[in-house]
């Protein structure tokens, strides 16, 4: 049987018994026909093969059990912002903040709003090219619940975003279309597993002078399988910050498609993951500049123990015209014991010839030399490799601007790290 009629077959099987979702008709529709001519991901292609999306693409959802955090304070708990919590992929209203206190325009998914209607999946469609994300295509035809944003100045708040994980089978899609206009900014504060298994996409258009900066620490449930996409769009002079800690789960795909329209546009995509035995994450990012003077920066880290996999494909793509182009790549891993494995494919296409790119791309063990600095000052040996790693994915933290925000994420960090040296 050929690999195309395979993924037929795959397609049909998922789509068994799948309506699409009221409202935003043309969109979905031509989300699911992109879906169809694409089909499903599977091994064999380029930007999945060191990814196997088997389990994401089943017609029913894996079992992942629901974890508790008992042992330490909410996420953002310290941060004064508005919260709006999901349970398995449906707005909970009964616990969330009065949206109006964010001091932007905000709606559900299944509530629409005027302008979502000619911006829901545009960001996503024009991001299947050059490299198809079938995943993201399926997201926008059948997403069921999220958020729509509007802002129009500066948020009074930031906006966070909760995902509550309560049944072991459960299966989300949910869809967030941000806008913030000319001259705003925002910043989305993300957390928790969502569901057993979750696909998830946000489509992010900053327009000219305008700031949008996105934090996002994913849960703690191990057993949990995610596919994530960002597609922004960035106009002239705006800024595109996002930050994404994860700390296990069995699998987890985060993708980033990022195009630079604007003179002077400025992006920075960085994330550090953390995993311990069946832990998959993968990481794939494609920025393209299009425009001029613009800056991009890719900062990924990851720590690896007792044979967990991580997954880095980062692209940078200058078009012709491009020039004064500032790009940077950098991906590394930390494998604290021999069977784990760091998989990495960074990327250059550049068709102008007055730029600065670079990528660097290492993976290796702790510094036995630096190991042996510490301990011969009376450092335990545990201790010594914490302070090490918390050293090693400082580059990543330190791309988040707000300070608050980065001491908290360092304080889970320590204790992520100490709850797993007990262990």
């Amino acid at each position: 049987m050929g690999v195309v009629q395979v993924k037929r077959d795959q397609m049909a099987a998922r789509l068994t018994g799948m309506a699409l979702p009221q409202g935003l008709a043309a969109a979905r529709g031509a989300a699911l026909g992109r879906l169809q001519a694409m089909g499903l991901p599977g091994k064999r292609d380029e930007y999945w093969r060191y990814t196997d999306p088997s389990s994401l693409i089943e017609t029913t959802a894996r079992t992942a059990a629901v974890f508790d955090p008992q042992d330490e304070p909410p996420v953002f708990g310290a941060i004064d912002c508005v919260t709006l919590v999901f349970v398995d992929g449906v707005f909970d209203a009964a616990a969330s903040d009065d949206p109006s206190l964010a001091g932007v325009e905000i709606s559900r998914l299944a509530e629409g709003a005027d302008w979502a209607e000619t911006f829901y999946g545009t960001l996503e469609a024009a991001g299947q090219s050059p490299v198809a994300r079938p995943m993201a295509a399926f997201n926008s035809a059948f997403a069921t619940d999220g958020v729509l944003i509007r802002v129009t100045g500066q948020a009074a708040k930031p906006v966070s975003l909760v995902y509550h994980h309560k049944s072991d089978s459960s299966d989300a899609v949910l869809h967030h279309c941000i806008k913030v206009e000319a001259g705003a900014s925002l910043t989305i504060l993300e957390n928790g597993p969502a569901a057993a298994r979750l696909n998830k996409v946000m489509e992010v258009e900053v327009a000219d002078r305008a700031a949008f900066h996105h934090i996002r620490i994913q849960g703690r449930d191990h057993a949990r399988r995610a596919v994530t996409h960002i597609f922004a769009r960035l106009g002239r002079k705006s800024l595109f910050k996002s930050f994404t800690l994860t700390a296990n789960g069995v699998l987890t795909r985060n993708e980033a498609v990022i195009e630079m329209l604007g003179d002077d546009a400025r992006a920075h995509v960085a994330g550090a993951a953390l995993g311990d035995g069946t832990f998959h994450h993968d990481d794939t990012v494609f920025v393209t500049h299009a425009a001029l003077r613009c800056e991009s920066r890719q900062v990924f880290k990851k720590v690896l123990k007792n044979g967990a996999v991580g997954v880095f494909q980062g692209k940078i793509l200058v078009k012709s015209g491009a020039q004064k182009t500032d790009g940077y790549q950098l991906s590394q891993a930390l494998l604290m014991d021999g069977e784990s494995q760091f998989l990495a494919k960074p990327e250059l296409e550049i068709y102008a010839d007055d730029v600065k790119c670079s990528h660097g791309s290492t993976s290796g063990e702790i510094d036995e030399t630096a190991l042996f600095y510490l301990r011969s000052r009376g450092v335990p040996l545990r201790q010594a490799q914490s302070l090490m790693v918390q050293a090693f994915l400082a580059e990543a933290i330190s791309e988040i601007d707000d300070e608050p925000i980065a001491d908290d994420i360092r304080s889970r960090l320590e204790g992520w790290l100490s709850r797993h040296d007990r262990g």
